[in-house]
């Protein structure tokens, strides 16, 4: 599997410890991962899709085969126009294996050349969302341990 390329995409609002998790081991197995950040102008980000892009270049620094970039749209469009072969979902429970399950099928009927591999995230990030660590943001308590130290500074100006 090493010689494909993949893409992780999400709206990485912000981006989680969890979601490292899942960068980490998709850069363990493929020779070239890119953390695809979705502009979407329905939803009501916290933060622009520039500053989630920078975020998410500073945290995944270290992995010298992990790029980050924005896309907007189809996503199997995006991983056609990438030259991509399989898209990395993250499952935490049953909900999101319902919701994942039908996206890749769906993805499967416009792109049956593209497949969707599910990970699982370390049992520490089960319960971790991007909606959950602004909820605690905004209510004054603390992200500590749930995001990069990036993402934590930036939280606490965000909710002030």
């Amino acid at each position: 599997m090493r010689s494909l390329l993949a893409i992780y995409p999400g709206s990485f609002d912000p981006v989680t410890n969890g979601h490292l998790d899942l960068i980490e081991r998709a850069a363990q197995l493929f020779e070239r991962l890119i953390v695809a950040v979705l502009q979407n102008d329905g939803k009501e980000p916290l933060f622009t899709t520039a500053e989630r892009i920078e975020m998410l270049r500073e945290a995944t620094r270290g992995w010298p085969n992990v790029e980050v970039d924005m896309f907007g749209g189809l996503l199997v469009e995006y991983a056609r126009q990438k030259q991509a072969r399989v898209i990395i979902r993250g499952i935490r429970a049953v909900s999101d294996y319902e919701y994942e399950l039908q996206m890749a099928l769906m993805n499967r009927k416009l792109a049956p050349e593209i497949e969707t591999v599910f990970l699982l995230p370390a049992e520490a990030y089960s319960y971790l969302s991007s909606r959950l660590v602004k909820e605690i943001a905004r209510l004054g308590g603390s992200v500590h341990g749930l995001v990069p130290p990036i993402v934590e500074q930036r939280l606490r100006v965000k909710v002030r």
